[in-house]
């Protein structure tokens, strides 16, 4: 057995128990995914439109999507498509803040369409750009650029979410119209990313810079636009994943990600480090429950403010949305991001995934 066999079965060993657990936090009464246990357990929360469409990525990853029975597909389509607000065009959750937090609310537009999509369906009614309610910047590049320079990049990981996310307005426009606003936010990025580290973002840990990195790379991968400095970039995941604790999912995703987009050339022995790093870093976030969860000390209560830790300030942060109870336990956010790195663990070992769970296995139960 090869090193990269050990570690790939050392890796699946992860998952045992995720899909009783992914089973568990569906709701058959709206068709939507609770985000964890205490979740589920508590009449004071209600599936999430995030933890919804996180479950469906979970499910798709693992090619479960197909033998989806009509009955549950079908009103998993009438969760989505019942989020959508009639006048505006956006998604919502019934939660109050969730939009005044505009992350949230570009987020859950992207989400809620993709499912869809996935799901051959489609949006109800006319999309906030068509309906005149999408944000003024949106109406010309200078503007567009107004607002990406009014965002703060103190903290990385907080700011480039902010920046990536605006942009989800450029997918509604006309593909003549689209061009321009793509290429002005790339030669943006460009004058912003640091030539030293290839990272963009200039306070924080590392793994907050990396993080705001791959939030950006969202947009580059969005548009096949590569990205800058690919090797200056690589360099600085390698270093940061030998020297920083990783406390949170993203932190051990997020490189993954970014070294899958980059498609660098990367040594045999560094590729067994980092193979090596990413399990370990992953089995500290395996709960007793089947799942993941997203901190080292518990899964955060509020996924949406868990960008800034503690200790941390960024400014005009919006108040949190609590989708479970904060315990030491499995989170559909943390989750799905684990079958995201099982599936680019695999690409940048150059072997196929085998399937963990069959489909009438899963589907049966």
């Amino acid at each position: 057995m090869d090193w990269r066999e050990e570690k790939l079965q050392q890796l699946d060993q992860l998952y045992e128990g995720m899909f009783d657990w992914l089973m568990k936090q569906y709701d058959p009464e709206t068709g939507g995914f609770y985000y964890a246990r205490s979740s589920v357990e508590n009449e004071d929360f209600t599936p999430d439109i995030e933890s919804s469409a996180q479950a469906l990525n979970i499910l798709i990853r693992h090619h479960l999507l197909d033998q989806m029975p009509n009955p549950i597909k079908g009103k998993m389509v009438q969760f989505f498509q019942s989020k959508q607000d009639v006048k505006t065009g956006y998604f919502y959750d019934p939660h109050p803040r969730m939009k005044e937090d505009e992350v949230m609310v570009h987020r859950a537009l992207n989400y809620s369409l993709n499912s869809l999509k996935r799901l051959g369906a489609s949006n109800r009614y006319p999309l906030p750009l068509s309906l005149r309610e999408a944000p003024a910047y949106t109406t010309s590049v200078e503007a567009y650029r107004e607002k990406w320079e009014s965002i703060d990049l103190r903290n990385s990981w907080r700011g480039c979410d902010l920046l990536a996310s605006s942009t989800v307005y450029i997918r509604e426009m006309p593909k003549e119209t689209q061009r321009k606003f793509v290429d002005a936010f790339a030669a943006y990025l460009a004058g912003l990313q640091d030539r030293q580290t290839g990272l963009w973002g200039g306070e924080g840990s590392v793994y907050e810079r990396i993080s705001g990195t791959f939030k950006l790379h969202t947009f580059y991968r969005s548009y096949q636009i590569p990205m800058p400095n690919k090797e200056r970039i690589y360099q600085s995941i390698l270093r940061c994943l030998r020297q920083e604790e990783a406390i949170d999912m993203c932190y051990i995703r997020n490189p993954i990600d970014l070294l899958s987009y980059l498609a660098l050339d990367i040594p045999e022995e560094e590729l067994k480090e980092i193979t090596s790093i990413t399990i370990e870093n992953m089995s500290r976030l395996k709960r007793a429950d089947g799942a993941f969860s997203r901190e080292l000390a518990h899964s955060p209560k509020a996924p949406n403010v868990a960008q800034v830790k503690e200790g941390d300030y960024y400014p005009n942060m919006p108040e949190p949305v609590q989708l479970g109870m904060g315990l030491v336990e499995g989170d559909m956010n943390a989750t799905t991001q684990a079958t995201l790195i099982r599936i680019q663990l695999h690409k940048l070992l150059g072997v196929d995934p085998k399937a963990i769970i069959a489909n009438s296995e899963f589907w049966n139960n």
